[in-house]
């Protein structure tokens, strides 16, 4: 993260800038850095996939808040899709930037700084997948174009406010390519893509022939690149991809700094286990090649508490701050001793994947806040965090009626303002309704809730269809209903109105996402307090 601020030595150095930024004027210049970030991932009351196209009518409230709590920086997560719709050709999202600009303008009244996570793989934008694009990188130079395009773009917008301070983009956003190439296995196919992503031209540059014959297992007898497939993740070799894999983040790094200044990079902690030469075990692939982050000036790294420990370990504080030192030790003895911010500080994760691994028990979460000032102050220049406010996984496009009625089909019903916000309203015999089973999972073990608000000049009664169960409600005035349809699948959400009535703020979820700081409503939680201390040390 760049201070800004120039010194200025040279007349000769000062003509040469002159002259070069009037040949390529920048809208403007990035304010300085906060001496030390303390960040939380601004989502308003929505989520990440749906932040962008959702009103977030109480903003200022909300960062009044963020202020309040000791944080001074607020991390916005930018999805590529939704930012820049088509690669090819290239377009962009007028609403998306729209919004950007109102946060960073509402960010700046109250103080805070804003960093841009780049590349968020998740949207509710399109109904096809937007993962294919993140893999077309590796095979495209068209997409790869693009996507500098969007960073320069991103960029270019957030650089016209003095509190914009950068951003990092991060390995997570483009992994799932590494986890579908794991079972590609021996066929023409894979060697067709071992070749169109490269896989073939790195390891001839940096392996012969004989010592992949060895390291590809059982043993082979490649006769020429052109031969070589992408191993299989039971084989050895696969560490040649992970190898390869981290100079292709790398590299697109490396790119995306010339056009996005500063940029860095979350660099994956984890180690990969491959089976070991031997044959006897695992041995552990670690991703150090990428911690220095090329031009950057930090690392960024999502760090939890679970790392490095067994499945169901229960951890003391004093546990988790001591591996927390050797983690933190371990990146900055790689990093060419660059600081480290921690864009997820996750002292408690309870997202469903991940509940089986080892947990900071519930009791010690405000000690392990509370203990780790030294460290941050050692090694790192900041830390985020990721849940601030509860939230569900909504999958819900436009819930909140900020696009009229873009991503709804719509029968007898019109977006209207009333009392500053943006609501529905679906006349009488009229309906409303969205496909979005397809992206919240197939759950059938969870129970589904439809979560809205509704208003009426006269009662009103309501119908709401999940899957093939529906449930009917009279409206009699301003209400927040919540809907418990059970854990049965469904493929879309449908509102039917036998009278007049306005809907707003349409929630459909399984699953709340809790970080213990505030909830979905923003009161207080539990580590609320601890972080606040936390904040007012590393002031």
């Amino acid at each position: 993260m760049k201070n800004k601020k120039f010194n200025w030595k040279s007349g000769l150095f000062a003509a040469f800038l002159f002259v070069l930024m009037t040949a390529f004027p920048m809208s403007g210049e990035a304010g300085e850095m906060p001496s030390y970030i303390r960040a939380v991932t601004y989502v308003s009351d929505s989520w990440v996939s749906n932040f962008w196209n959702s009103e977030s009518d109480h903003m200022e409230e909300e960062l009044e808040q963020i202020v309040a709590d000791g944080f001074n920086t607020i991390i916005l997560v930018i999805p590529w899709r939704e930012f820049q719709p088509s690669v090819m050709p290239v377009s962009y999202n007028s609403y998306a930037f729209e919004k950007l600009d109102k946060v960073m303008e509402a960010a700046g009244r109250h103080g805070l700084s804003v960093m841009f996570r780049v590349g968020y793989t998740w949207d509710y934008y399109g109904e096809e997948s937007a993962m294919y694009r993140f893999r077309e990188l590796l095979r495209s130079r068209s997409v790869r174009d693009s996507w500098l395009a969007y960073a320069k773009r991103l960029y270019e917008a957030g650089n016209k406010y003095s509190n914009f301070c950068g951003g990092f983009m991060t390995w997570e956003d483009f992994w799932n390519y590494v986890e579908d190439a794991r079972n590609f296995g021996r066929g023409k196919n894979s060697v067709k893509e071992a070749e169109k992503i490269g896989f073939q031209a790195y390891l001839k540059e940096h392996y012969s022939l004989k010592e992949l014959n060895r390291i590809f297992q059982p043993p082979v007898a490649f006769s020429s690149y052109r031969d070589i497939y992408i191993p299989s993740y039971n084989d050895h070799a696969y560490a040649l991809f992970y190898e390869f894999y981290d100079e292709f983040l790398n590299g697109l790094l490396k790119e995306t700094q010339q056009v996005f200044p500063g940029l860095s990079m979350e660099v994956r902690l984890d180690a990969d286990p491959v089976p070991a030469k031997d044959g006897n075990g695992m041995e552990s692939v670690r991703h150090n090649k990428t911690f220095p982050c090329k031009n950057a000036e930090y690392t960024a790294l999502m760090y939890s508490v679970s790392m490095g420990w067994g499945p169901g370990k229960t951890l003391t504080a004093q546990e988790a701050v001591d591996s927390m030192a050797s983690h933190l030790a371990q990146v900055h003895s790689q990093n060419e001793g660059k600081p480290i911010f921690i864009d997820q500080l996750l002292y408690m994760d309870a997202t469903e994947a991940f509940l089986t691994n080892a947990r900071l028990s519930e009791s010690h979460r405000g000690r392990f806040l509370m203990s780790i000032p030294p460290l941050l102050k050692k090694y790192t220049n900041g830390y985020a965090v990721w849940t601030y406010r509860n939230y569900t996984n909504n999958p819900v496009y436009n819930g909140q009626f900020a696009l009229k009625t873009r991503g709804w089909e719509v029968s007898g019903g019109e977006v209207l303002e009333r009392g500053g916000s943006n609501q529905l309203l679906l006349k009488k015999d009229g309906k409303i309704s969205q496909k979005i089973g397809h992206r919240i999972g197939g759950r059938t073990t969870h129970d589904n809730y439809v979560c809205f608000t509704a208003d009426c000049d006269s009662p009103a009664v309501v119908t709401v269809t999940l899957g093939s169960q529906k449930q009917q409600m009279e409206v009699s005035g301003p209400q927040k209903f919540v809907l418990n349809f059970g854990s049965q699948g469904f493929y879309s959400v449908e509102f039917e109105a036998q009278e007049d009535v306005y809907l707003d703020n349409i929630q459909v979820y399984n699953f709340i996402q809790d970080g213990q700081l505030r909830d979905i409503n923003g009161q207080e939680l539990s580590c609320m307090q601890p972080l606040r201390r936390l904040n007012g040390a590393m002031k």
